[in-house]
């Protein structure tokens, strides 16, 4: 089974390539190039990982949807894509699993890929073993 993965960015070029490159390293990847196509893709498909870009309608657009793929009940592990990192460090603890700053290349990118999606899901399995049976644990911790 392939590992699902939400790509969003705004750049068409950026998009395609990145698409073009987990997809030959065995990803499967559905993308969208606004925050509304996002959201819409959020809650009709299930995803391991979303990536989006930061800046995109807005200088914060990529947060939003970085905020409504953590609320997923599929729980998928989040990276912010930029070439603009935020100052300070609130925006992992806050927002994102990861950041990934263009431009990388593709041996970083998978690496980094690789490396938050066993990451987020060795938490996810603490978080399940940690919460008593029958209830669900609504808060995400970043990892």
């Amino acid at each position: 089974m392939k590992r699902r993965i939400l790509l969003v960015d705004d750049d068409l070029t950026v998009l395609l390539t990145l698409k073009a490159v987990l997809e030959f390293h065995g990803f499967e990847v559905d993308t969208a190039s606004t925050t509304f196509e996002a959201f819409s893709r959020l809650e009709s498909s299930t995803y391991q990982m979303v990536i989006s870009d930061l800046r995109m309608e807005t200088a914060d657009a990529g947060l939003k949807v970085i905020v409504a793929a953590r609320r997923q009940s599929y729980d998928p592990a989040t990276a912010l894509l930029t070439a603009y990192p935020p100052s300070g460090e609130h925006w992992e603890k806050e927002h994102s699993d990861s950041l990934l700053i263009k431009p990388m290349g593709t041996d970083d990118l998978l690496r980094q890929v690789e490396a938050l999606l066993v990451r987020h899901e060795d938490a996810r399995q603490a978080r399940q073993r940690i919460a008593p049976a029958g209830t669900h644990d609504s808060t995400r911790k970043a990892v």
